[in-house]
């Protein structure tokens, strides 16, 4: 298999619709992430869409997708549980864990992906890591809080940046903070959503991935969290 990043994206989303096959039946609900690498499994998720009931979108840009494609896009209030969360990743390490939100959709994936009773990332080779933190951490925050969580990224030894021009689709403010070496991912994940006017950050420990499908030269492997 090539190196190229899009031919591996592409290769990745369809290895993702093959492995939730089973899940596409009539009153299936399949929740579906943000991303360029959510956007191929869109595509192809559309040519299936036949087989399963609805999608829950967690972007605006992923439900207008959803849409153009034919599939009906269901309210998550209006949703008790889904089979499946298909989505990418910034970064994912050996347990699983990612950093996500790049895109910043970080609150509404994590959102979708609490209702989901299973989580497959689709990642190329790229996006492995040993540890999180060399993609810089997006924390959406309300705007009041933003000074304020800025000096807690600092006293944590990052450097935080509010991602100009950029408001999430909840209307929120994103601070992306570098230079973190995440050894505890599930404890930061804990300790930053605790800090007053933290919406939500963008390590997913908490909830990690059940299964990494991951696109490389050799082909796709396929990674199960222990």
């Amino acid at each position: 298999m090539t190196t190229d990043p899009l031919v591996l994206k592409q290769a990745v989303a369809q290895a993702a619709i093959d492995y939730i096959e089973p899940w596409l039946t009539p009153d299936a609900v399949i929740g579906v992430g943000t991303g360029s690498t959510a956007d191929l499994f869109i595509d192809a998720l559309c040519v299936k869409r036949q087989l399963f009931r609805a999608a829950v979108a967690s972007s605006e840009r992923t439900a207008d997708r959803l849409r153009q494609g034919g599939v009906t896009v269901l309210n998550l209030n209006d949703v008790v549980s889904m089979p499946v969360y298909v989505d990418g990743a910034d970064e994912i390490n050996p347990a699983l864990e990612m950093i996500k939100g790049g895109g910043g959709a970080l609150t509404r994936e994590k959102i979708v992906a609490s209702v989901s009773e299973r989580f497959l990332c689709i990642v190329d080779t790229s996006k492995q890591v040993e540890w999180l933190g060399q993609f810089p951490l997006p924390i959406e925050v309300l705007p009041m809080a933003v000074a304020s969580v800025m000096r807690r990224a600092l006293a944590l030894g990052g450097q935080p940046i509010l991602r100009t021009g950029f408001v999430t689709d909840n209307g929120n403010p994103i601070i992306d903070v570098a230079g973190l070496k995440i050894l505890d991912a599930a404890g930061l994940e804990a300790e930053l959503d605790h800090l007053p006017g933290v919406v939500t950050n963008g390590i997913f420990a908490l909830r990690r991935a059940d299964v990494a499908l991951v696109a490389g030269p050799r082909g796709i492997e396929t990674l199960l969290s222990h």
